[in-house]
């Protein structure tokens, strides 16, 4: 096969309606999208090497042979599982289309991922980050401003380069943000990051403003948004100074944001909510709590506990 040649996809009508699907009605990113159409691409081509069809009647049989396939080529368990997901999707979607009769997706079990502990600072490690900024020129105040955003309303990157000016409200101490699929959430915020917010559209935004047009909360020293891989070198830099020798992202300071306020006694709840999480199951990798912890809450809380008398 002449890999210079552009790769023929079967059955590709068939996955960019399900595309376009996930962009009109799931509200998804294109950069979303584009995991999903490489899943999808291999599942179909393995489908067609085979002489079968999404929509054939019974491909069930080829979908266990597939996942057979991903494990024979060593794609870890997290990988597999994401494809799972998105063979599931895209059946459902062709149910829902009328396509197919039955989803013959529907037996297949996603294999065990387990969920990893994040990354997470001390408090007194976020504290050392957010020093390092020099306050008497502009790129400092927007850089300490950036990171107390991030990590006083645990955003994602994509959230945080994304904001516009009017996301940010003064008076109710809240963002309002626009996060994955499109979906509005309000976050609180403190007053530390306020007050950054504040000092960076006083003294430095119009220092970095090329075109007054632009309504960007955050601008590179172009008078751009920030690209992700900006926000990433930013961290970086501000991690270094620290003096925190572990490889720290934007990610991690929203971890640590939601680990500190679950420790501070915040409802996990609240914390999804916070966070834009659509499944309180990702919200419960970060209650991560140390034995000490739970022992402490236990003898605080419980009535039966047994703290502070004779039973």
């Amino acid at each position: 096969m002449d890999h210079s040649e552009k790769k023929v996809i079967p059955f590709e009508p068939l996955l960019n309606d399900y595309l376009a699907y996930l962009s009109v009605d799931k509200g998804l990113r294109p950069k979303s999208q584009e995991a999903y159409r490489r899943d999808l691409e291999d599942l179909l081509c393995f489908l067609h090497e085979r002489g079968r069809s999404p929509l054939d009647g019974n491909v069930d049989a080829p979908l266990t042979m597939f996942i057979v396939h991903l494990h024979d080529q060593k794609l870890s368990p997290r990988s597999i599982a994401r494809k799972v997901s998105a063979m599931r999707g895209f059946f459902r979607f062709l149910v829902r289309e009328g396509r197919i009769l039955e989803d013959p997706s529907k037996l297949l079990e996603r294999p065990k991922t387990g969920h990893p502990l994040p990354k997470v600072l001390s408090v007194d490690e976020v504290t050392r980050m957010l020093e390092q900024p020099d306050l008497t020129n502009a790129r400092g105040l927007r850089d300490r401003a950036m990171l107390e955003v991030l990590y006083g309303a645990g955003l994602r990157e994509t959230e945080l380069i994304e904001m516009t000016l009017d996301q940010v409200h003064f008076e109710g101490e809240y963002l309002q943000i626009l996060g994955k699929g499109g979906r509005e959430r309000v976050v609180p915020i403190g007053r530390y990051a306020l007050n950054a917010i504040r000092a960076y559209l006083e003294h430095a935004r119009p220092r970095l403003l090329r075109d007054i047009t632009i309504r960007t909360l955050f601008l590179n020293p172009r008078g751009r948004p920030f690209s992700r891989m900006g926000v990433w070198k930013l961290v970086r830099q501000y991690a270094i100074a620290a003096g925190i020798p572990r490889e720290i992202s934007p990610h991690v300071l929203r971890h640590s944001c939601a680990t500190h306020m679950l420790e501070g006694g915040a409802s996990i709840l609240v914390v999804q909510e916070m966070l834009g999480h659509v499944d309180i199951s990702t919200t419960q990798i970060y209650t991560h709590l140390s034995r000490q912890d739970l022992i402490r809450i236990h003898r605080q809380a419980h009535p039966r506990s047994g703290a502070g008398g004779s039973s």
